[in-house]
């Protein structure tokens, strides 16, 4: 019988951390039309002329810093280990490829290499928790493209999110653990931010989004496809797996780009007004990854623990990724064969 084909979708990482790779992966990722949703010719100008020029060289350094000499890039690296962990939990009936959205390996030649192989089907998982259009969507629509010019299309099934997927619930908690949670302050949640238009463009009503309070503290038939919406649940329901209580976390959002408006409150205006009320000790979570990266590893680790530093606090402590955790391999798993 023919075997199903998967294929995992994480974001992307550079091929090395040399300006150039940096540089290069930038001008994928920025060029898109769905992660930079403006005219495409001023969008050549930002990104060609103004984002990637100054970015790539710091961002280079930044890359160097989390690069490790035996494993490379971490999301690189995490995303292999499930690929494999996931191939050794499905068997032979399966063929589990990975690709990246951007650089390497790419999605092209993973469906090729599902193609090659005759599979009676492909499931797609973006690696995304909460769906945003520039990350899943981003996905869906390249790979739609993709076979589009296919001359026999197989069934094609795309998974949208999995925010609250009680599985990876409850490895972000266990995660934590480790830690002794009851031992901090308080307690981000500090997800991956999108420009507030972005979020307003997925709102087919166009009466809801940011403009009903607090249209994001729950979700309802309106607002369930929004990130912010799913970020927020997946927070709620992360905090109820560990007994917090409303006041001991803050859902908040990092790696803002550019001076418009994104989603709110930001994480580094969060742990300003921490250390300004005396917090001392910050446990984070960034349950928009679900491999560590660079967003995660140093900028929350060591930007965002070096701000609250200079501001009087103590120790901004990191809780990992899901990386290759079993439960979450047995969540993945689960996916493919519900």
């Amino acid at each position: 019988m023919a075997k199903k084909g998967v294929l995992l979708v994480n974001l992307g990482t550079p091929d090395s951390p040399s300006t150039a790779d940096v540089r290069k992966y930038l001008n994928e990722f920025l060029m898109d039309g769905r992660v930079i949703d403006v005219n495409p010719a001023l969008r050549t100008v930002l990104v060609k002329g103004i984002i990637v020029p100054f970015r790539a060289p710091k961002s280079a350094k930044l890359y160097q810093a989390i690069w490790d000499k035996q494993t490379g890039s971490p999301l690189m690296h995490y995303s292999l280990l499930q690929q494999a962990a996931l191939q050794q939990r499905l068997g032979d009936a399966y063929m589990v490829e990975l690709a990246m959205r951007y650089q390497s390996p790419s999605i092209e030649s993973a469906l090729q290499r599902l193609k090659e192989a005759l599979v009676s089907e492909i499931q797609v998982i973006p690696l995304f928790p909460q769906y945003a259009s520039a990350s899943t969507g981003s996905v869906q629509e390249k790979v739609m493209r993709l076979v589009k010019e296919w001359q026999t299309i197989p069934t094609i099934s795309f998974l949208n999110s999995f925010h609250d997927n009680e599985l990876m619930i409850e490895t972000f908690a266990d995660n934590a653990q480790k830690y002794q949670p009851e031992t901090y302050d308080h307690i981000l949640f500090s997800f991956h931010g999108l420009p507030q238009r972005q979020l307003k463009k997925c709102d087919h009503t166009q009466s809801y989004c940011l403009q009903v309070n607090d249209c994001c503290d729950t979700l309802n038939d309106t607002n369930k496809l929004c990130y912010s919406a799913q970020s927020h649940d997946t927070a709620r329901l992360i905090a109820a797996k560990m007994n917090l209580s409303k006041d001991r976390y803050t859902v908040c959002f990092q790696s803002r780009l550019g001076s418009d408006p994104w989603v709110q409150p930001y994480t580094s205006e969060i742990i300003a007004t921490l250390a300004k009320e005396g917090k001392k000790r910050l446990l984070v979570f960034c349950p928009a990854f679900v491999s560590d990266c660079l967003e995660t590893v140093f900028e929350v680790t060591h930007e965002y623990g070096d701000e609250f530093k200079a501001l009087g606090g103590e120790h901004v402590q990191l809780v990992e990724s899901l990386n290759n955790a079993p439960k979450w391999i047995d969540a993945l798993e689960k996916m493919v064969i519900a």
